[in-house]
C-alpha cells in the first residue's frame, strides 16, 4: 500500500492515478478519516500522559481524593477513546487499501487498447494449425479426463508435450541462473496477510482468479510472486547486498471466473499451469534500471527460444493496483495472425514492500523501504501454445527449438 503521508503530499496526482487505473475510493475522503485519526490520535496521547502523571503523583503517599476521582474518571474516558482510536484506524486502513499504487509518467492512460507497442522481434509467419488440434492429432493432451477428474479447463500433458515442458524449463531455469538468479521453490499456498501485501484478494475478499482453502487462512497461489513477495516480510536488507533476484517454480491455480469475452482455448487459458517468476528486490534508486533488465531478460530468453514477438507499455487502466508500470511481451500468433499475450514485468515500487515491512538499511544506518519487480520468465502451458504454433511442420511433425534440444534428448524433430 501507499504511504498516508505520501498521499497527503501528492493527494491530487494519487487520485487521478487512481481514477485512471479504473478504482472508484475517494482520496479526499481517506484524507478527512485519516484528520479523525489523527485527532483521536492526539486527544489518547493526552490522556495517557495524565494517566502518568497521576499515578506518578500517587506515589510515595496518601493521594487526595480530587486526584484518586480524577484518576477513575480519566481511566473511563481514556478506554473510550482507545476504542474509538482502533475504529478510526480499521476505517482508515480499509479505505488505503482500496488505494492502488502510482503511476509512472511515460505509462499511457487508458484501457487495455491503448497500450502502446514500443518495439517488434521476428518474423511474423501465417497458416498455422490450432494448437489444441495439432496437440490432439498427436494425442499430447487430454481434456475429457482432466475434466473427469477435475472439472473443465484441467487437463493431462502426455508424452513428448510433457517433455517438452520439462525442457522450457529446465531451458530457461539454467538461463537465469547464468544472469545471477537464485532459483527457489515456493510454498503453493499463501497467508492473508501475504496474498494482501503481494496485492491480491486476502481470504475473505471476493476473487474472480483465486481459490481459497476452508476452514484455513490460506489461498492457493495464481503465480510465484505472491509467496516470492512474502519471502523477506519483516526483515531489513542490507543495501550491499541488492538488488537480490530470485526465480521461483510453482504451479499456478486460477479460476479465471472474470475471464468471459477473453481468449481461452485449449493450453492458453486453464486453471492450473506451472511457471518460473522473476524477482527482484532493490534500492528505490534501482527499480526503474532493474524494470528494463528483467525485459531484457525475457526478451533474450524467447529470442534464443526463436518466438516472434512485440513488448507493449501497457495502459493505466490495465496496470492492476500494485504495478506503477508494466510491459508485456506478446507473442505472434500464426494462427490468429495477431499478437497475444506471452509475458509480463512489473514494477511495483514500494507498493508491496511497505505492506510487508521489508526495508533496506542504508551505508550511513538510514533506513528506506525496499523497492520489488516481477516478471514470468516462463508461464508453461501458454509457452506449449507458443511453440506448438510457431514451430510446427507440414508433416505433422514440430521442429524442437534449437536451445531446447540439449534437454529432450538432442532430439531435432518430435
Amino acid at each position: 500500500m501507499l504511504d498516508i503521508r505520501f498521499i497527503r503530499e501528492n493527494a491530487e496526482a494519487v487520485q487521478a492515478a487512481t481514477r485512471n487505473k479504473g478504482y472508484t475510493v475517494s482520496i479526499e475522503e481517506l484524507l478527512r478519516r485519516d484528520d479523525d485519526r489523527r485527532e483521536l490520535q492526539r486527544r489518547v496521547d493526552e490522556l495517557r500522559t495524565r494517566r502518568n502523571q497521576i499515578a506518578a503523583q500517587m506515589k510515595g503517599g496518601k493521594p487526595a481524593p480530587a486526584l484518586i476521582d480524577e484518576g477513575k474518571q480519566l481511566k473511563i474516558e481514556l478506554a473510550k477513546r482507545e476504542e474509538y482510536l482502533r475504529s478510526a484506524e480499521v476505517e482508515v486502513n480499509t479505505l488505503l487499501a482500496q488505494v492502488p499504487n502510482i503511476i509512472f509518467a511515460d505509462v499511457p492512460l487508458g484501457g487495455e487498447e491503448d497500450s502502446v507497442e514500443i518495439k517488434r522481434w521476428g518474423e511474423q509467419k501465417t497458416g498455422a494449425i490450432d494448437h489444441l488440434d495439432f496437440a490432439l492429432k498427436r494425442d499430447w493432451v487430454d481434456f475429457e479426463r482432466g475434466a473427469r477428474v477435475a472439472g473443465s479447463k484441467f487437463y493431462y500433458l502426455k508424452g513428448d508435450l510433457a517433455l517438452l515442458e520439462n525442457a522450457i524449463t529446465q531451458f530457461a531455469l539454467n538461463f537465469l541462473i547464468q544472469k545471477g538468479f537464485t532459483y527457489l521453490t515456493v510454498p503453493h499456498m499463501v497467508n492473508s496477510r501475504t496474498a494482501a501485501g503481494a496485492g491480491f484478494a486476502p481470504k475473505g475478499q471476493s476473487s474472480d482468479d483465486q481459490y481459497f482453502i476452508e476452514n484455513e487462512d490460506l489461498t492457493l497461489i495464481g503465480t510465484a510472486e505472491m509467496p516470492l513477495t512474502g519471502y523477506h516480510t519483516g526483515e531489513i536488507l542490507d543495501e550491499a547486498d541488492l538488488p537480490l533476484l530470485y526465480v521461483g517454480y510453482s504451479p499456478c491455480y486460477r479460476r479465471e471466473a472474470g475471464a468471459a469475452g477473453k481468449h481461452t482455448r485449449g493450453l492458453f487459458r486453464v486453471h492450473q499451469f506451472n511457471k518460473l517468476e522473476m524477482y527482484a528486490f532493490c534500492t528505490p534508486e534501482q527499480s526503474s534500471e532493474m524494470h528494463e533488465k528483467l525485459l531484457n531478460f525475457e526478451e533474450e530468453l524467447w529470442q534464443a527460444i526463436g518466438i516472434p514477438y512485440h513488448v507493449v507499455n501497457i495502459a493505466a487502466g490495465d496496470l492492476g493496483a500494485p504495478a506503477a508500470k508494466k510491459y508485456d511481451i506478446e507473442y505472434w500468433s500464426p494462427v490468429d495472425d495477431k499478437y497475444r499475450e506471452l509475458t509480463s514485468c512489473s514494477n511495483c515500487t514500494d507498493f508491496q514492500t511497505r505492506s510487508l515491512n521489508i526495508r533496506v538499511r542504508r551505508a550511513d544506518g538510514s533506513i528506506d523501504v525496499a523497492h520489488s519487480l516481477n516478471g514470468t520468465a516462463v508461464s508453461l502451458a501458454r509457452s506449449l501454445v507458443v511453440i506448438l504454433e510457431n514451430f510446427q511442420n507440414a508433416d505433422g511433425t514440430l521442429t524442437v527449438p534449437e536451445v531446447l534440444r540439449p534437454y529432450i534428448n538432442n532430439r531435432e524433430v518430435i
